[in-house]
């Protein structure tokens, strides 16, 4: 199951960081990852990851995923595999009683579910867009408090 969920989060880096326009142009990308699959395979990823086709600017289709905000497009895309292992959180800064926490996109929404759920008696909650999360901090807790909290729950925060 883990091979699939790999395989499934390359697709989806692949679609969002390069126009394919074909199975074929999918499976040789997936190929060049490590990911050895058939066109059937392929097809119900596609069903079940909801990938449509759109028109580009240049009349051409290409797959695109349901959720743009999730994977936009980058214009220098590094490999699926090294896209996998960046984490999501990126920043945090302080300002009095707020906190602001800066993720790669997408991946707000997920840190701050982290953050609500870990029950962290330094937070009085959180509001999450799509690569920013804001962070009500309780009075009296230290910036440098708060911190070490928040690392216990948001993955690859120092």
């Amino acid at each position: 199951m883990k091979e699939k969920n790999n395989r499934l989060e390359a697709l989806r880096l692949i679609i969002s960081s390069q126009q394919m326009g074909s199975q074929e142009e999918l499976l040789n990308a997936l190929q060049k990852e490590g990911f050895q699959l058939t066109q059937a395979t392929l097809s119900r990823d596609l069903k079940q990851l909801k990938v449509a086709k759109a028109a580009t600017m240049s009349g051409n289709y290409v797959y695109v995923l349901p959720n743009e905000s999730m994977y936009k497009r980058v214009s220098t895309p590094s490999s699926a595999r090294e896209m996998m292992q960046i984490p999501g959180f990126i920043s945090i800064s302080f300002s009095g009683n707020m906190g602001v926490i800066k993720t790669r996109p997408g991946y707000a929404s997920a840190i701050a579910w982290n953050i609500d759920r870990g029950d962290l008696p330094q937070i009085l909650g959180t509001i999450a867009g799509d690569d920013n999360i804001f962070v009500v901090i309780k009075e009296g807790f230290s910036h440098r408090e708060v911190t070490e909290a928040l690392s216990k729950v948001v993955p690859n925060m120092k």
